[in-house]
């Protein structure tokens, strides 16, 4: 081992400090075989991360989830301010520059995108309320609700070589938002990658303190501390799943461990699709696109092309011409397409792998081309390489043997049912796709490959341009799937989010949980005021807020006059006969009129603070009003959303949703619903400062106005 000083050190940032050792495991450039880093763990206490990541997370779940997304969002610009220093990095894995956007910006991107579903999606609370509130009691003095809270651990999340940066950004995003402390350990070939996004997000200082820790090296005893509200996320091979996962101390404090393993991702090209279909063109680059892709290192590449039978010629002369078009080299070069493997080691493993392929499928696509710089021998490189199956109905090694590498078989089928079970075999995939035009076709495989796949891609000629491919997780869907790739849960929106709180059912009187959750609960105690609700700011509204109109009753003209106005003559409405011998048996009103009315009894018409109606959510009309009932409406303020200014905008607002119910005067509710109204309210420290004229305020009175 050399002790060069132009070699890479990756330390380990736990309970609050750089850790490093000057001897350890020697890393080498995936290019040119030459050593680049050196890593090791020496010294860390795990236990004391942990625990300190423990008592450092109350401040993050002192946070609300907005907060947490403002901080997410100042994250990912300042990283994204220092890409091209991660992208020289990168190279040094063997990845192209279009690699590595994937796994760069795609990372920071993650970011980006929990913080906006974040701010939209989540209340600004520590908690969030699950599901609707459950009336437990005749009466309805008894109420119950579930929350979901921040679980009191850390999330250790064990992660793979080949996405050092979006395989961390990834799994962070949602726990952070979830209020739960990472402590992340990176797979060793690319730690240096991961360690130095990691010292810039320490740098900036925009999280809080013990919200990520990072162990570089060799794990120790970390999971023999690992306690009751702490959680794993693991990421690589599903033989070292299977081992973490019942390691005694995961079992005998039942910490949730979640896995997203291998992976045998099937793409299956649609029967009715012929060789000068836009689709078929669209199924060779996407194939040859995920057999090239990060050199074939992601879990979710194409492993099993699934052709008909009759097409196996044409797609084996469309690939090896789509192919033939990749050079290989060194990927620092603009002309290289594809780089190398992350080390010697895992070539040798993915040839071992190709080798037993070779005992049921030939290679038909493959051979060594020249190198565009690199190093044959030191250098990881191995050519792009398809292999044919001819019975794969009845072989094994394709469906159990994943090259993780530039390698895919060509399996065909005969009917749909067969390219079905083909896929199927494979045990439980992250991923499959299916490629047709033809919608029933589409249908069929969708629906029966769909309980072995965490993730679906229907690709034609309607999507391609927008379609992010076959090898892509999206912030908004799961990444995850059954069976053998692991059952994990990764991403999947706020289902992320969710993955990392305690849900806790709460049961109590109404009053008392709206106390608790700052949402109105309907049987709760509600405050009157002689000032009109809508005459209060954003900042002076409370939940409970209330307003109870004067009354109003329903005429035949009302129902004329709305009838004339919108142009809904339905019977129920203007038909006498008609009516009668209807549901209802009699006329009735307009349901929108009805909303309407309602409006005209709960506005305050004057300009005041409630700017506009934002919109009507959960609309239900309960039972009928007819000529000669009497309404009256109760309009109750339900719960209070903060909106950030966006650029441009100088008035700070606010969402208030009520709760509105309109009753008749049997006291019988007949309509309830949510609005939402914009509100003004008051500058506070989260707004951005209003810019001054550029020669300053003249006087107190000029800045004044």
């Amino acid at each position: 081992m050399t002790s060069s000083p132009e070699l890479l050190r990756p330390g380990s940032y736990v309970y609050g400090t750089w850790h490093s050792h000057p001897d350890g495991q020697t890393l080498y450039d995936a290019v040119y075989g030459r050593p680049v880093a050196v890593l090791s763990s020496e010294g860390v206490d795990f236990a004391q991360a942990l625990a300190y990541g423990r008592q450092k997370g109350a401040a993050l779940r002192r946070s609300t989830f907005h907060e947490r997304a403002r901080a997410l969002k100042a994250l990912a610009t300042h990283l994204m301010e220092r890409k091209e220093d991660y992208y020289t990095l990168s190279l040094l894995t063997g990845a192209t520059r279009r690699d590595s956007w994937v796994d760069i910006e795609g990372g920071i991107g993650t970011l980006f995108s929990y913080a906006s579903m974040a701010r939209r999606d989540l209340p600004d609370e520590r908690f969030l309320p699950d599901g609707r509130v459950e009336r437990l009691g005749k009466e309805g003095t008894f109420v119950g609700r579930h929350l979901l809270v921040p679980r009191e651990g850390v999330a250790v999340q064990i992660n793979a070589y080949n996405f050092p940066v979006w395989g961390m950004l990834e799994k962070l995003a949602p726990a952070f938002i979830a209020g739960m402390p990472s402590l992340v350990k990176p797979a060793p070939q690319t730690a240096y990658l991961t360690e130095r996004v990691v010292r810039d997000i320490v740098a900036s200082g925009l999280l809080p303190e013990g919200a990520l820790q990072l162990v570089s090296g060799d794990p120790g005893d970390l999971l023999d501390h690992l306690q009751e509200q702490d959680m794993v996320a693991f990421t690589g091979s599903a033989a070292t799943a299977a081992k973490l996962r019942v390691h005694p101390n995961i079992v005998a404090r039942n910490v949730p461990f979640s896995t997203e393993a291998d992976s045998l991702n099937a793409s299956v090209l649609g029967l009715t699709v012929q060789p000068g279909d836009p689709e078929f063109k669209l199924y060779i680059k996407e194939v040859a696109r995920e057999i090239t892709g990060k050199a074939g290192q992601k879990c979710t590449a194409i492993r099993r092309a699934v052709v008909p039978r009759a097409l196996v010629e044409a797609v084996t002369d469309a690939l090896r011409a789509e192919l033939s078009r990749v050079t290989v080299g060194d990927p620092a070069r603009d002309d290289v397409r594809m780089g190398a493997l992350v080390s010697v080691e895992q070539r040798e493993r993915v040839r071992q792998t190709l080798s037993n392929l070779q005992k049921e499928a030939q290679i038909v696509i493959g051979g060594e081309r020249d190198l565009l710089g690199g190093d044959r021998e030191k250098g990881a490189f191995l050519d792009p390489t398809v292999l044919l199956c001819p019975s794969p109905l009845t072989a094994s090694g394709p469906h159990e043997l994943e090259a993780f590498g530039p390698v895919a078989t060509l399996l065909p089928y005969d009917t749909l049912d067969d390219a079905i079970e083909l896929t199927k075999m494979g045990r439980g995939s992250l991923v499959g796709s299916v490629v047709t035009h033809d919608r029933a076709e589409a249908t069929e495989l969708v629906l029966g490959m769909a309980s072995t796949h965490g993730r679906l891609l229907v690709l034609n000629r309607d999507d391609a341009r927008e379609s992010t491919g076959h090898g892509s997780p999206l912030p908004q869907l799961l990444h995850g799937g059954p069976g053998r790739a692991g059952g994990g849960a990764e991403l999947g929106g706020l289902a992320g989010v969710r993955h990392h709180m305690n849900k806790v059912a709460v049961q109590a009187d109404p009053t008392t949980l709206m106390a608790v959750t700052h949402e109105f609960v309907p049987g709760a105690e509600v405050q009157e005021d002689v000032i009109h609700p809508f005459r209060k700011s954003f900042d002076e509204i409370q939940v409970g807020d209330s307003l109870l109109t004067h009354r109003r009753t329903v005429t035949e003209a009302d129902i004329v006059n709305f009838a004339g106005l919108t142009g809904d003559h339905f019977y129920a409405h203007v038909d006498e006969i008609g009516a009668r011998e209807g549901i209802f048996g009699k006329r009735v009103a307009h349901g929108y009129f009805l909303i309407s009315a309602a409006a005209g009894q709960f506005v305050s018409a004057a300009p005041g603070p409630v700017l506009a109606n934002y919109g009507l959510e959960n609309l239900r009309f309960v039972e009928p009003v007819g000529i000669g009932d009497t309404i009256r409406t109760r309009l109750t303020c339900k719960r209070k959303i903060r909106k950030d200014l966006r650029p441009g905008e100088t008035r700070p607002t606010g969402v208030v949703e009520w709760r509105a119910e309109i009753t008749n005067q049997d006291g019988a509710l007949v309509a309830t619903y949510d609005i939402l109204t914009l509100v003004e309210r008051a500058r506070d420290a989260h707004d951005p400062q209003p810019e001054l004229p550029a020669d300053g305020p003249q006087s107190t009175d000029a800045a004044q106005a």
